[in-house]
């Protein structure tokens, strides 16, 4: 059969409503009612670039994304509105590239029967927040997360395959498996190691169901951890730990791959650390004695630079967790929460005047980390972000992304460093650098359009409004507003 020139021409010229179209079939209707803007072609037009990479702020550009990816970043200038092409005029706003949150969750930790006091009853619980979360993430710019520790791990890969079929909005998932924990935990839903062969088995088992990274937790023994690391490299997977029985230099030297919240639980001075236990303080005895300009310092910095360990900076869940009253009360992250997560926030910003002062100066400790933080990126190190959103409410999800790179400011980093932190690194970390953390032809259309310039007045990172994971515009506002009284409950 013989096809007319004037039948292919009819073909090119409707391709890319058919493409349009078959953008849009892919997001279920309860995803679709909270995107702004789905084209074949789209241009932001006359916005500030922030790429990412450490460099200065560019303005008056246009970014072209077609078919989820990013195909020019030109000079500003105007552009028709053709036909399959939707044109944002942006003056005035920037475009960074999405964030990729580094220790991030899917639950939320509930003390039951909390007061004024800070009394509760045990045991404290982990809900899953399955439905809030992912949307809050999304409305903040995070368009790539890690849970960075599981405890409804099939919910997690769940979530994580209906958000990638388009059923349900949210970012995408980096499954950590279930936490490697062992004896002692504190929290009931935590399985407990019985030894280095379990460790083994429980990389294995969940490696085969999916999950893409594992963490260690607080009372995990050095022999557990080797086997645990052991196996998750056999499978070309990564290995985190937010520990306390293990010391830095000493998960360093077995292999592991990142340390989670910054220098905060480093126990190697701890006076009365014993092996495989944790210690009274948790490390704060350690980062209290651990100058960042001291030999014990800069000794812990090269081992961790030279064994290629990241770091993971999480300073909103000690800003929140330490600093008494410090932190910002954020309007819309308070309306996020249900009125019970809401009340133990708000208990928990004021020490009761019955309680004995807190054995550690805890703004010396923040600003101790920070320098510390600073020390290890300035030596070479990856510094990675993430704000840990657990705790009564005081780090909310994607709120508490924008805070961590706002106090990324506050430890000495410029504003384009501390979003090259919360996005490049991270990316190069999973080792996605080619396809996002940067805004460059060819990389995945995951950007954040923020009102204001960031690259010179970081609060405005706050200043979100719409949010694209692969080529896709989300509003974040429709997207706060659907949660609004729900974290905490679901």
């Amino acid at each position: 059969m013989r096809v007319s020139r004037l039948s292919i021409l009819s073909v090119l010229l409707l391709l890319p409503f058919y493409i349009r179209a078959q953008q849009a079939n892919l997001l279920s209707p309860p995803v679709q009612k909270y995107v702004r803007v789905n084209a074949a072609r789209i241009v932001l037009a006359h916005v500030r670039v922030i790429d990412g990479t450490g460099q200065p702020p560019v303005e008056d550009q246009n970014v072209v994304i077609e078919r989820g990816k990013i195909t020019a970043v030109q000079a500003g200038a105007e552009t028709a509105a053709a036909s399959g092409t939707t044109v944002l005029d942006l003056r005035g706003y920037t475009v960074m590239p999405g964030i990729v949150g580094m220790h991030n969750h899917l639950f939320y930790i509930a003390r039951p029967n909390e007061d004024s006091q800070w009394n509760f009853e045990p045991p404290v619980l982990v809900p899953q927040m399955t439905f809030s979360a992912p949307r809050l993430y999304l409305a903040g710019g995070v368009t790539t997360m890690r849970t960075t520790g599981s405890v409804e791990t099939y919910a997690d890969l769940n979530l994580k395959r209906a958000i990638e079929e388009g059923k349900l909005p949210g970012p995408h998932i980096d499954v950590t498996g279930p936490y490697l924990e062992g004896p002692n935990s504190h929290f009931l839903q935590m399985h407990q190691l019985d030894g280095p062969d379990e460790a083994r088995q429980m990389v294995d088992y969940w490696a085969d169901r999916g999950v893409t990274s594992f963490k260690a937790y607080m009372n995990i023994t050095r022999a557990e951890l080797k086997a645990a690391i052991e196996a998750a490299h056999k499978r070309g997977m990564k290995v985190t730990g937010h520990l306390c029985s293990v010391t830095y230099k000493e998960a360093a030297e077995l292999g592991i791959d990142d340390l989670e919240h910054g220098f905060f639980v480093n126990t190697q001075l701890d006076p009365d650390k014993k092996p495989d236990l944790c210690s009274e303080s948790r490390g704060a005895y350690t980062l209290e004695h651990m100058e960042a300009n001291a030999p014990a310092a800069k000794d812990l910095i090269d081992t961790l630079v030279k064994h290629h360990v990241a770091i993971t900076s999480t300073l909103p869940v000690f800003e929140s967790g330490g600093l008494l009253g410090r932190f910002p009360l954020r309007q819309q992250a308070l309306d996020a929460m249900t009125p019970e997560a809401r009340a133990a926030y708000l208990y928990n910003r004021e020490r009761p005047a019955t309680m004995k002062p807190a054995k550690e100066d805890w703004a010396m400790l923040f600003k101790r980390d920070m320098e510390l933080e600073h020390a290890f990126a300035q030596a070479g190190g990856l510094l990675l972000a993430g704000p840990d959103p657990t705790g009564n409410g005081g780090v909310v999800p994607g709120f508490g992304d924008q805070r961590e790179i706002e106090l990324l400011v506050e430890a000495g980093f410029s504003p384009v460093e501390a979003i090259k932190i919360a996005t490049l690194n991270g990316a190069t970390y999973l080792g996605k650098q080619d396809q996002i953390g940067t805004i460059a032809p060819g990389k995945n259309a995951d950007l954040v359009v923020i009102k204001g310039d960031p690259g010179s007045h970081i609060a405005d990172i706050e200043n979100v409004e719409i949010v694209f994971k692969d080529g896709v515009g989300y509003d974040s506002q429709k997207l706060i507003d659907s949660v609004k009284g729900r974290y905490g409950q679901y």
